[in-house]
């Protein structure tokens, strides 16, 4: 299964904004954000001009699909899908992508970054509904139940991460088994993701 391998702080870097890929280092002055705020490479500076409307597009598009760590094929599969489903494109979109295990698994705390959500949904560590399930990509759906496996509950990394990290799931997850497992109560509306991206700008880009 393919996925980025290259240093992450580029990608913030490049985004011009932090994209919080590396868990708690990005809360903190080691942040390279906070360091070099312009984008990578030797023509970082020049690339602080205005752009065009394009290029805006362009960049929302990229700063979505890296915050949640998908790759531009299966992140266009699942814009295609939105597309064709009901209702308003972008959002159907972003529900889409929070419904997928790796952010499931990021949500619930388990996972300091969604790169490290999706390691533990890859090695077999998550159950979906009692059901070993090592696909990051898959879309859980309403009142299905995401849990540790008896093996990764006991894990140093996963405890750290749920005594340390400063993060609460979302409305439409409902917390069980003392931490251990969630529950998917509804489908996400807009209001209740926090993903700071401008999907409509995602939607006008392919529309084109």
């Amino acid at each position: 299964m393919a996925r980025y391998t290259g240093p992450v702080c580029r990608l913030c870097r490049r985004e011009k904004t932090k994209l919080y890929l590396k868990g708690a280092k990005c809360d903190t002055m080691r942040c390279p954000v906070e360091r070099r705020p312009n984008p990578p490479g030797e023509h970082g500076r020049d690339r602080l001009r205005q752009g065009s409307e394009y290029l805006t597009q362009l960049r929302e598009k990229q700063k979505t699909r890296r915050i949640y760590g998908v790759l531009e094929r299966p992140f266009l599969n699942t814009y295609e899908e939105a597309n064709r489903q009901s209702g308003i494109t972008g959002e159907n979109l972003l529900r889409m992508l929070e419904l997928r295990l790796d952010n499931i698994v990021f949500r619930a705390g388990w996972g300091a970054s969604r790169n490290q959500a999706r390691q533990l949904a890859r090695h077999g560590h998550v159950k979906v509904n009692g059901k070993r399930v090592s696909i990051p990509s898959y879309r859980v759906r309403q009142n299905d139940v995401i849990e540790l496996s008896e093996k990764a509950r006991d894990f140093i990394v996963i405890r750290h991460n749920r005594d340390i990290l400063d993060r609460r799931p979302p409305a439409w997850l409902e917390v069980q088994e003392g931490g251990d497992a969630v529950r998917v109560l509804a489908v996400p509306v807009r209001d209740q993701i926090d993903t700071l991206v401008r999907e409509q700008l995602v939607v006008e880009l392919y529309s084109k």
